[in-house]
């Protein structure tokens, strides 16, 4: 029994030695490049690696264009035995281009001995900040099935091409992609988006010196934007715009923030996505409720309770409010993230507004912020009324400013809201995002005082628009207004009151009372919109 236990404990120690050497192999069983160098002297440099040995290692570079302009042998230097792979270093030259891509003969080991497919990489020419790709590798291409030319950084010529392969393979193994623009275009191809509509998860950041878009692909209604341009998505391009705002839009920012009694802290730029099809056709893009970040640097450092977001209208010459996020950045001066649903020339203004008659009030600091952000006016440029009741159709207005909704479209059908109505307009773009209901005859009867119970409902619509919503069930609804014992005089809002004291979005007028039927006041209203605000993360406070 022993000699044969001996024998069988050899056997298995050899098993596990061979299992051991192999283990690595096909663990790894990989290709790339890593330490990517593109200099001043026009020489890409860097190490292409694979799990196979090659004594025949060519490096091909390509244009951004994807024209082949140089080929280079790619010299063995070394085994690294940590990584299991085969090293060759390698220099490539361009005197034309800032970025090139790089591809190698490597790909993915069959048994240790068959080489498939290539690999991609990118690089940015080294001016001075980060020098490109400065990592450790590129994910594999061809047989290995990763993207083509595996940055998630895509630099992008200043006629705002797009390679539609490089940026579909791209997304293939990555959340975000990133491109670079040396212009103030982009021309992107649907084409290369159409396969990831549907996944919450892909991000396409669009960059350059003004600013930086971040779209989120399944805000982008590509068939509905293609068959608006009679074209297919093949066919169909997004032509996306960040650029610096000419001199007469600028003095015109300049000169509404003045009569604001504010001061300009950014430049004024045009952020812009249309579908551009045939004959350079094209058509807006309807992000319905999908909010898209913008990011604009600011000129100056800023205090975030006074300073906000503004679009401004070239047709009125005014400015008004945006959801604005600020925070720091690396040159002390910060940068905002302006969020909405449309295109349009927008900045970042600062303001120091306050009212004679809310010092001391308990909604000071919350009608001085909104005031600062243009969400609420006074009554007069000096006084604000804070216990004066407000209307519906006040309220519709001012729901209205804080998402930050395009008035300029439609018209509503309630029978008492003419269109020559001051507030016509705000009332149907309420109604549009399905904030407001009207009365069963009809009617909207904007001049009735609004109260709390529908306050607040308004407020929650305004919070689902905004995808910032909470859901309350059945038995939290009842838990949450169990605690009032006024809350059998709610109505028809159980579930919007319930649902707006879960979002921090209204108190009880005492511990134990809700107020559901008392009517608002602006003060009260200036509390929820406020709350609203940073609930959705449309302000830092």
């Amino acid at each position: 029994m022993k000699p044969a236990v001996l024998k069988k404990t050899a056997q298995v120690t050899v098993l596990m030695l061979i299992i051991s050497v192999l283990v690595p192999v096909l663990a790894f069983a990989a290709a790339g490049f890593k330490d990517l160098k593109f200099e001043s002297n026009n020489t890409v440099t860097g190490t292409v690696y694979s799990d196979v040995y090659s004594v025949n290692a060519t490096v091909y570079a390509f244009d951004p264009n994807g024209n082949r302009f140089d080929v280079s042998d790619a010299t063995y230097v070394d085994y690294d035995v940590t990584s299991n792979v085969y090293n060759y270093k390698f220099t490539v030259t361009s005197n034309t281009y800032d970025y090139v891509r790089v591809q190698g003969p490597f790909g993915t080991s069959v048994d240790g001995k068959t080489i498939t497919g290539a690999v991609y990489d990118s690089v940015q020419r080294n001016t001075g900040g980060n020098s490109g790709n400065s990592g450790c590798c590129s994910g594999g291409g061809g047989g290995g099935g990763g993207g083509i030319w595996g940055s998630e950084t895509i630099y992008v010529n200043s006629d705002g091409s797009v390679d539609a392969d490089q940026l579909k393979n791209s997304f293939k193994d990555r959340d975000k992609v990133t491109l670079k623009l040396s212009g103030d275009i982009a021309l992107i191809p649907a084409k290369a988006l159409v396969d990831y509509v549907t996944n919450s998860k892909k991000v396409l950041v669009i960059v350059n010196n003004n600013g930086s878009y971040s779209i989120p692909i399944n805000a982008l209604k590509l068939q509905d934007l293609a068959s608006k341009l009679s074209v297919t998505t093949d066919e169909l391009k997004l032509k996306v715009t960040i650029a610096k705002a000419n001199d007469a839009t600028k003095d015109g920012v300049d000169k509404a923030a003045k009569a604001l009694g504010g001061t300009v802290a950014s430049n004024a730029v045009d952020f812009d996505i249309v579908g551009l099809g045939k004959d350079q056709k094209t058509a807006a893009l309807d992000l319905g409720n999908n909010y898209i970040s913008r990011i604009l640097p600011l000129s100056k450092a800023v205090d975030s309770s006074k300073a906000t977001g503004v679009l401004y209208n070239p047709t009125t010459g005014k400015l008004s409010f945006v959801p604005a996020v600020f925070s720091s950045s690396t040159d002390g001066k910060g940068e905002a993230t302006l969020k909405r649903n449309g295109s349009s020339i927008y900045a970042v203004i600062e303001m120091n507004k306050t009212f004679s008659d809310i010092n001391g009030h308990w909604a000071e600091s919350y009608v001085k912020l909104l005031a600062n952000k243009l969400v609420v006016d006074g009554v007069t440029d000096t006084t604000f009324q804070p216990e004066r009741n407000i209307t519906r159709a006040e309220f519709a207005a001012l729901v209205v400013r804080a998402l930050g909704l395009d008035t300029n479209s439609g018209s509503s059908t309630f029978k008492d809201v003419a269109a020559s109505e001051w507030y016509a307009s705000v009332v149907a773009a309420a109604a549009n995002a399905k904030l407001v209901d009207g009365y069963e005859d009809g009617t909207f009867r904007p001049n009735a005082t609004i109260n709390r119970e529908e306050l607040a409902a308004m407020v929650v619509r305004a919070l689902n628009y905004a995808s910032a919503k909470p859901d309350v069930s059945a038995d939290k609804q009842t838990q949450l207004l169990a605690k009032f014992k006024d809350a059998s005089k709610i109505v028809w809002a159980k579930n919007e009151i319930a649902t707006a004291i879960d979002a921090g979005i209204i108190d009880g007028m005492t511990d134990d009372t809700l107020g559901a039927r008392d009517t608002a006041t602006r003060a009260q209203s200036a509390t929820m919109l406020k709350r609203l605000l940073s609930k959705a993360s449309f302000i830092n406070n």
